[in-house]
């Protein structure tokens, strides 16, 4: 039998669900709360004053916050792709230095006191004083499982970020056997179906087609618009493709976005080369009818902050414009509650 073909908007419905973005998703109070947000966060965050979440580099080397359990099974699975960030950032600045040695003293200087980068790399020129603090600490960052501690990311407190190794924070070692499957499952969980190659393009590791194969009996297959094969879970969300996606404002860096190797699902190619900004930095997105139709950024001053937003097309429906700006305000109210707010359309700073 011919695989059961998947639009992109039925895509796009799937992906909106698992991200918990087509629709509110309200906590229940009482006993069962601290479980669903248990569940919540193997998608979101929070818990961090408990160490139930982390904020850990792991997928493409970038900062993620997930739980413990995905920390412990996701960085030593991920750790080839830091492994390759190493040699590509510092392969000439690093050439003759034991990076092994580097890591074992970073390890040991941040467990002793969680420590700012800079105070980290300050420490370590003093044993290697011909190469730059800044190079030394990011060198610890990409070859030891470092997360930030609290206050860093806790709501309402402010903090330097101040780092140690997660199998101090969580006090366990990182999974000595972990699978690959198990993240193929993860990844499908979150943002399937997929293909192999959006798997790999989340990871940022390569040859994932033989665990993918391996689980091939106990997964749903597909095919997408393109004929490409599509992997999932049995019991994941599919919802239909006509079901109405609320006007969103999805944040910087992501991965609703970025999570896949055809990101068609969520945004179109011509506009996905409009979110490449100079200075790296991914900005916030708008999303009507479920696909990213503009930028975002805030811009603060002293006693005010402004959403600037600036949008795909220069047609906007009085409606959809009337729910960013309404969706705008609930943001503001929400960051910066004590400031006057405004949202306004127009071009981003540069």
């Amino acid at each position: 039998m011919s695989a059961e073909v998947l639009s992109r908007r039925a895509l796009n419905r799937a992906l909106l669900d698992r991200q918990l973005l087509l629709g509110r998703a309200p906590l229940p109070e009482g006993p069962d709360r601290a479980g669903r947000v248990i569940d919540t966060i193997e998608h979101l965050a929070e818990l961090l004053l408990n160490r139930t979440v982390v904020r850990i580099a792991l997928m493409r080397s970038t900062i993620h916050l997930v739980s413990a359990r995905d920390a412990t099974m996701l960085r030593p699975l991920t750790q080839p792709v830091h492994d390759r960030a190493l040699k590509a950032l510092f392969g000439k600045q690093l050439p003759s230095v034991d990076t092994g040695a580097i890591a074992v003293a970073g390890r040991a200087l941040v467990e002793e006191q969680p420590r700012t980068f800079a105070e980290l790399g300050g420490l370590l020129a003093e044993s290697w004083p011909e190469h730059e603090p800044g190079t030394l600490a990011t060198a610890v960052r990409i070859l030891v499982p470092l997360v930030q501690v609290p206050p860093r990311a806790v709501w309402g407190r402010a903090g330097q970020a101040l780092h140690t190794s997660a199998e101090s924070w969580l006090g366990r070692t990182l999974d000595p056997q972990p699978s690959l499957t198990g993240l193929v499952r993860r990844y499908l969980a979150a943002f399937g179906p997929a293909t192999v190659a959006d798997i790999q393009a989340w990871s940022g590791l390569t040859r994932l087609r033989e665990p993918v194969q391996a689980l091939r009996d106990e997964l749903r297959t597909f095919r997408d618009e393109d004929g490409r094969e599509l992997f999932d879970l049995p019991e994941a969300p599919r919802p239909a493709p006509d079901i109405p996606a609320a006007v969103c404002l999805a944040a910087e860096f992501d991965n609703l976005v970025l999570s896949h190797a055809d990101r068609t699902r969520i945004i179109s190619d011509a506009d996905r080369g409009r979110t490449f900004t100079r200075n790296g930095i991914f900005p916030g997105t708008v999303l009507i009818d479920g696909f990213v139709a503009g930028m975002w950024r805030i811009a603060r001053a002293r006693d005010a902050v402004t959403l600037v937003v600036e949008m795909f097309r220069d047609r906007v429906s009085a409606r959809d414009r009337d729910a960013i700006v309404a969706e705008g305000l609930r943001m503001l109210a929400f960051t910066a509650p004590d400031a006057a707010a405004d949202v306004q359309f127009g071009r981003l700073a540069p």
